[in-house]
């Protein structure tokens, strides 16, 4: 019966690494999403020279709002597979101090902030070019808005109240 226990053990941990192919999937889409930031880059250069001031700004929003979620990709891939697939050895590689800070909770935080920042920028987009939105429109991104801000704090919160406490006999050392 050990064996039997062993072996199901074996399998329930060896199956992480069926996340592995999502990850890179998650890889395969920060290349088209490259190729969709360079087409709109492209696009907005041979625009620039004849654009209004308020055209250029929501242009740079655009192609900031495809880096953030290009950063939201790469924080899901590499924090995603350290915390449930396998440590990335990256000895020789030049290792981004996030990486080896962020947890499951600070995945949560800086996914629900990127969505945030995305919605926002959204929503500035649409105020940029207030004449092709109607007030309904208008109202559905600001309240879509407000709902993942709602929810970046509520997660923001709920961490909070559920971090670990520091041991009572560590608090009086720190103390003196």
């Amino acid at each position: 019966m050990r064996k039997i226990e062993l072996f199901i053990e074996a399998v329930i941990f060896q199956s992480r690494w069926i996340l592995a192919p999502f990850y890179l999937g998650l890889a395969f889409s920060l290349l088209l999403l490259l190729y969709h930031f360079l087409a709109q880059l492209f696009a907005f250069v041979l625009k620039v020279p004849f654009a209004t001031e308020s055209d250029v700004i929501l242009g740079v929003l655009g192609l900031i709002d495809l880096a953030f979620t290009g950063n939201l990709v790469v924080i899901v891939i590499f924090s995603g597979f350290e915390n449930f697939v396998s440590r990335i050895e990256a000895a020789e590689h030049d290792r981004p101090d996030w990486m080896t800070k962020v947890d499951f909770g600070g995945l949560k935080q800086k996914l629900a902030t990127s969505i945030v920042a995305i919605s926002a920028i959204q929503v500035l987009k649409a105020f940029m070019n207030l004449e092709q939105y109607d007030t309904s429109k208008l109202g559905w991104l600001v309240g879509i808005h407000l709902l993942f801000l709602g929810s970046l704090l509520t997660v923001v919160l709920a961490d909070r109240i559920s971090a670990p406490t520091q041991h009572p006999s560590k608090r009086r050392k720190t103390a003196s």
